[in-house]
């Protein structure tokens, strides 16, 4: 399956093989969306998403034609619940259908559900822990019809922070050591307009949080200060060839503002679980590009701090560029995370 992630400026493939233990891309592509196609994640435009992926498919030259898209955290509602282990799948759906509207605030017909089976509660051997997730039907079928007038169909529906957690299986092993695999990761992806904060413990779910803040914030600046369209201040943003004072009176101040979202990211985080403290932090996400910013952000909280690249260790297909990929890595954590459901 293809990995599609759909942001609010872009969509993102990706294509993965496997051999072995090995991964290998295959191909990969990002592609801007029209202006306001996508609001905080909500697709608004079909049609325009649509044609986004058929230009994105043929671009990337994959003859695949399944593939995965996510939801974000926002729109899904998980629970955690016990059930009898005595119980077979079909049963625990059948179960499910009958007693989740006591966990789901819409009318069932509204509603896209699914379940996974967690483990044995440590409770009790009888029972077992089973994730329940929910989203409105309108999220899930919207991105079908996008997918569909792409050409592509969608065999998986994921949720993004289970699609990071996924992802950062790859990353951890950048810089985690053999005996620290109970470390509370957070990882902060930053996007176009949201950012988005995961925090992964060894508890299973991870805990996430969604500001509106983002990367589209530095080009409307740029936009202003130096008169450009939307579109010139985005190239120039990647690109370079700005004004002298770029970095100290535009750049600089939005990077200060990231740490500040990222602090006020984590303080929610504190407030509201048993933890005071994170082991590491990921930056992910189109922003997360930015020169220097993991080490601003590490030296500004005293935690370690790597920018996201969950291609270190992968091999390429002839039709990827290198270094084109690299500079996308951090953006693709979540396309990345979707890739690998074709292996499960």
């Amino acid at each position: 399956m293809l990995g599609l992630d759909i942001s609010s400026t872009s969509v993102k493939l990706l294509e993965l093989s496997r051999s072995g233990g090995k991964y290998r891309v295959e191909s990969y592509g990002v592609e801007p969306l029209p202006n306001n196609a996508v609001v905080e994640k909500n697709i608004s435009d079909v049609e325009g998403v649509g044609e986004a992926i058929a230009r994105l498919v043929e671009r990337s030259k994959t003859k695949v034609k399944n593939a995965a898209v996510a939801v974000a955290g926002s729109a899904v509602i998980t629970k955690t619940i016990e059930m009898s282990a005595a119980l077979s799948e079909q049963e625990m759906e059948n179960e499910i259908q009958i007693t989740a509207d006591q966990y789901i605030p819409y009318p069932l017909d509204e509603v896209a559900l699914d379940f996974e089976i967690h483990g044995i509660s440590p409770r009790s051997e009888e029972q077992v822990e089973v994730l329940l997730a929910a989203c409105r039907r309108e999220n899930v079928e919207m991105r079908q019809d996008a997918l569909e007038q792409g050409g592509l169909k969608a065999k998986v529906v994921d949720i993004e922070a289970h699609c990071m957690q996924r992802a950062f299986g790859l990353v951890r092993d950048q810089f985690v050591g053999e005996g620290d695999q109970e470390k509370v990761i957070a990882i902060v992806d930053i996007g176009a307009t949201m950012t988005t904060l995961s925090v992964l413990t060894d508890s299973g779910t991870p805990y996430t949080r969604e500001q509106l803040f983002g990367g589209k914030q530095l080009t409307e600046e740029i936009q202003r200060r130096y008169s450009l369209s939307v579109e010139e201040a985005g190239l120039a943003k990647k690109q370079g060839g700005l004004p002298d004072d770029y970095e100290s009176e535009v750049l600089q101040p939005f990077k200060e503002a990231v740490v500040q979202q990222v602090t006020r990211s984590l303080q929610f985080f504190y407030s509201s679980s048993a933890y005071d403290d994170v082991d590491h932090i990921i930056l992910a996400g189109g922003t997360a590009s930015i020169e220097g910013l993991a080490n601003m952000v590490s030296a500004k909280l005293g935690t370690p701090c790597t920018t996201a690249n969950p291609f270190v260790n992968m091999a390429l297909s002839s039709k990827v560029n290198e270094v084109n990929l690299n500079n996308d890595a951090p953006a693709l954590m979540i396309a990345c995370g979707l890739a690998m459901r074709s292996f499960d």
